[in-house]
């Protein structure tokens, strides 16, 4: 049984959903698993796990600075241990865009950073007008109107492809 560090960054709630779920389907294989904010202070002790996974999401095309802080600080022992990044983004909804290897804030990500964890995913957000603020709602509608997403500004969408959550938890958990 391994102990396993699921640290994450989200704005409105959806990336610990995604985490949540993350832990389901690890802890199901018989594994323990932790979930820390990144705004967690001072946060787990990172040395007492086996396993480090970080998920970021993104908000107005770029991922919180306190994730790139934590990397950069915790680098060492990240790289001492298997890990797993991922990142939440609504870009992700659209064909060719849910691939690390694709996704544009992935790969902005990793050119950031000098982490090299050995698994690595991308998973649609969440869109949720009604959780907005008003100045959020109008900018993330005009952002939706310019890549042809959802405008109705009572929209609750959620993008997420929990079949492919699972399939990475899964990942993680044999890692």
């Amino acid at each position: 049984m391994d102990r396993i560090a699921v640290i994450y960054s989200t704005t409105d709630g959806h990336t610990r959903k995604i985490c949540d779920r993350l832990r389901q389907v690890i802890e199901r294989q018989g594994h323990q698993v932790a979930l820390a904010s990144i705004r967690d202070e001072p946060g787990p002790d990172l040395a007492s796990f086996d396993k480090i996974v970080v998920g970021a999401s993104v908000r107005y095309g770029k991922h919180n600075p306190l994730v790139f802080d934590f990397i950069r600080r915790n680098g060492k022992i990240l790289d001492a241990k298997p890990g797993a990044l991922f990142s939440v983004n609504v870009v992700a909804r659209k064909p060719g865009k849910s691939q690390p290897d694709t996704n544009p804030y992935m790969k902005k990500m990793l050119k950031r950073i000098a982490w090299r964890p050995s698994e690595l995913a991308v998973f649609a957000g969440k869109i949720d007008y009604p959780r907005y603020s008003f100045r959020d709602r109008m900018v993330i509608r005009l952002i939706m109107w310019m890549t042809n997403g959802p405008t109705e500004r009572n929209a609750v969408v959620e993008f997420t492809d929990w079949a492919q959550v699972d399939a990475f938890g899964s990942v993680v958990a044999r890692m």
